[in-house]
């Protein structure tokens, strides 16, 4: 991930060993007392966790709502046409998925889930309580970033159709990124009308 930004965007945009480092520790000292090691998926890591965990649940956020508000440079778009990849925006709720990672190589995983998901620092971690299986968790998410160069904020809908129909990166498409999503919901018993109706939208710009 890091190689991709540093190749495709801007050396200085991707986040060093050290920062990494630093932002997981901030992470795992806020993480609370007797909490579980629960990771709340609601974009890419719904079908693609890379992780081993020992248990998942479909989880209920409040607060937050999943949104394109991410432009992406290199893994779902480029410089000259950005994509957009999901995050959690203020505001509403959002359905997604609980991953509990195994207590003895929780600390390992974690550091392989920050190269990834803050290799240019766009989120900000939170340990957040979650309802999953009649119960309260608490688990951690990925919060967007508003003051992020790359926050897209809150674009209308066809802008985001617009973008997504049309960009692609080294991981693939942003139309791709989008059903990948949609569909790993839909397997978990969750159907995102927000999902459905971006998908139409982009089904119907890429056949024109």
């Amino acid at each position: 991930m890091r190689a991709i930004y540093m190749a495709t965007v801007d050396p200085s945009r991707a986040l060093s060993d050290e920062a990494l480092a630093a932002s997981l520790a901030q992470a795992l000292a806020q993480r609370p007392a007797n909490a579980d090691w629960w990771v709340f998926a609601y974009g890419s890591l719904l079908w693609n966790p890379l992780f081993p965990f020992e248990d998942a649940h479909p989880a209920l956020l409040r607060g937050f709502h999943r949104r394109f508000c991410l432009w992406s440079l290199g893994s779902r778009g480029t410089v000259d046409r950005p994509g957009l990849v999901l995050g959690l925006d203020r505001g509403g709720s959002c359905r997604g998925v609980v991953y509990r990672l195994p207590a003895r190589r929780a600390h390992g995983e974690l550091a392989l889930l920050w190269r990834r998901e803050m290799v240019v620092g766009s989120y900000r971690p939170r340990w957040m309580r979650v309802q999953s299986a009649g119960r309260s968790i608490t688990a951690l998410a990925f919060i967007v970033d508003r003051a992020h160069p790359q926050y897209a904020g809150r674009l209308s809908a066809l802008h985001q159709a617009k973008a997504l129909s049309g960009a692609s990166g080294v991981f693939g498409s942003s139309a791709d990124y989008l059903e990948r999503a949609r569909v790993a919901l839909v397997t978990h018993g969750i159907v995102d009308p927000y999902l459905e109706r971006l998908a139409v939208a982009v089904a119907r710009r890429r056949r024109t």
